[in-house]
């Protein structure tokens, strides 16, 4: 009786044995990292009391809430910076996709290659190059053709504009992967389906709107997903246009960089915390709410639960 025991717990405990590497280096890759992020913002640590430091609550989550924070702004511009990239992403990558599956475009696979041309370089350098190459007020060419015509621009000088500017770099950066994701997709939509729609009397229009789009929905999908949430957390390019490493003037903070600054460079490293937390629960939230497959299994569950 006691070998059969042991033998079931030793069948039973080898999964766990196996596994155990990968568990402790997801424990203290992910799992600590998290809780201790969690642990400091409820803490006042600073960089000029970082052994002293004691637990004041959730007064770090109040100051992030309070009205007219700097974190409430930087959320609103985070929310602003998706949403418009998120809309220009989409339709500049279907129509490009579009037109990449048109049987009257000749070069097709030069173009494509073409788009291969921002995923070729490293992102830190594009941005660099969009920078200093493109929108710098005194040697950018775009500045320089501007001034030929009369025009005095400088892109990075304020909010507006240095907006502008991180957003052209941004689609730059993320458009050749949507547009491989859509183009990809719309060569497996079933060709009877626009025949069929001819026959409907439906135009060009009607047939993107009615079969196209409905039909590479659940493909782009996850790259909508992922898209959406790289670009939610989008450091690299705000940080290095208008930031470091020195300030152009414009102040467009998103939430990642705004906890970066309170952490790195305020010293902040409490609220920094607190900032990064709310982060976190925002972007998990939004992946139950968004992602498919979450509500897919909260409806079985619904479902045996209702049986």
């Amino acid at each position: 009786m006691k070998t059969d025991t042991l033998r079931k717990i030793g069948r039973e405990s080898k999964p766990w044995l196996f596994s155990s590497l990968s568990l402790l280096t997801i424990f203290l890759v992910v799992v600590f990292p998290i809780g201790h992020t969690v642990y400091l913002s409820f803490t006042n640590m600073g960089i000029y009391n970082y052994y002293d430091y004691t637990l004041i609550g959730i007064e770090n989550y109040v100051d992030a809430f309070s009205l007219g924070s700097a974190f409430l702004r930087s959320l609103g511009i985070t929310i602003l910076w998706t949403a418009v990239n998120m809309i220009l992403q989409l339709v500049i990558a279907y129509v490009l996709a579009v037109l990449l599956n048109s049987p009257r475009l000749k070069g097709r696979k030069i173009y494509k290659a073409l788009l291969m041309i921002p995923w070729a370089m490293p992102g830190y350098v594009s941005i660099l190059l969009w920078k200093n190459g493109m929108f710098n007020g005194q040697f950018g060419y775009l500045s320089k053709i501007l001034a030929l015509l009369g025009v005095e621009a400088d892109f990075l000088s304020n909010d507006m504009m240095a907006f502008v500017s991180c957003t052209i770099v941004n689609l730059w950066l993320a458009l050749p992967f949507m547009i491989m994701i859509i183009d990809g997709a719309l060569q497996s939509v079933n060709k009877e389906l626009f025949e069929s729609a001819a026959l409907d009397g439906c135009n060009a229009f009607e047939k993107h709107v009615f079969v196209s789009i409905p039909s590479i929905v659940p493909i782009v999908a996850p790259a909508v997903l992922i898209t959406l949430f790289t670009t939610f957390k989008q450091f690299d390019i705000v940080n290095l246009m208008t930031i470091s490493p020195v300030g152009t003037g414009a102040h467009i903070e998103t939430v990642i960089v705004y906890a970066y600054q309170q952490a790195f460079i305020t010293g902040n490293y409490g609220y920094s915390g607190a900032v990064a937390t709310i982060i976190f629960v925002l972007v998990v939230l939004s992946t139950v709410l968004f992602d498919p497959s979450f509500r897919k299994k909260g409806g079985k569950h619904a479902a045996k639960g209702a049986r």
